[in-house]
């Protein structure tokens, strides 16, 4: 799709596209399905060569829109971090589900400040893996990888490019 040495992060414009392309991209997941090439290698190698090209700082889309969950070693560590205690961080930044399960209890995340993360180097693993498109296992994945199609300039990117290369043809 776009041969450029830079990749647009237009959200206004990826969330339109995404809408435009429900069924186009409904297509490309049942297409995908069947798909006997080697997936992750493709979605490995335009993930590595797209998000070098993307500065996430000039987004943090992800950060403004994603719920994220925490581990209790996650929760300790950045209470430790930020010199309170896990109770404290409990009643100021997490929520905890009936079954004990931790998340941040805000949407856009407290700690996104001028899209950077303010607790970068002990952000939560969800933060580290987003959006997973280096992870194996894609074909397992494109439902939930279609999810952030209109959120995140690399899976957008991503999955543009992807079509191209598998000679995916939507139907009318």
């Amino acid at each position: 799709m776009n041969n450029s040495s830079t990749y647009p992060i237009d959200l206004g414009f990826i969330a339109t596209e995404s809408d435009d392309r429900l069924l186009e991209n409904e297509q490309f997941r049942r297409f995908l399905g069947a798909y006997t090439g080697n997936l992750d290698e493709l979605v490995h190698d335009l993930n590595f060569r797209i998000s070098e090209k993307i500065d996430c700082t000039a987004c943090g889309n992800c950060c403004r829109s994603l719920m994220i969950n925490v581990t209790p070693q996650e929760a300790s560590n950045l209470a430790d971090r930020l010199g309170c205690t896990l109770a404290e961080l409990k009643d100021s930044h997490l929520e905890e589900s009936m079954g004990g399960q931790l998340i941040i209890n805000t949407i856009p995340c407290h700690f996104l400040h001028e899209n950077k993360c303010t607790v970068y180097e002990d952000r939560f693993a969800e933060c580290r893996e987003f959006p997973g498109l280096h992870k194996g296992g894609f074909r397992d994945r494109i439902f939930s990888t279609l999810m952030h199609y209109g959120r995140c300039p690399i899976v957008y990117h991503v999955i543009e490019e992807l079509k191209g290369i598998t000679n995916f043809v939507a139907e009318k």
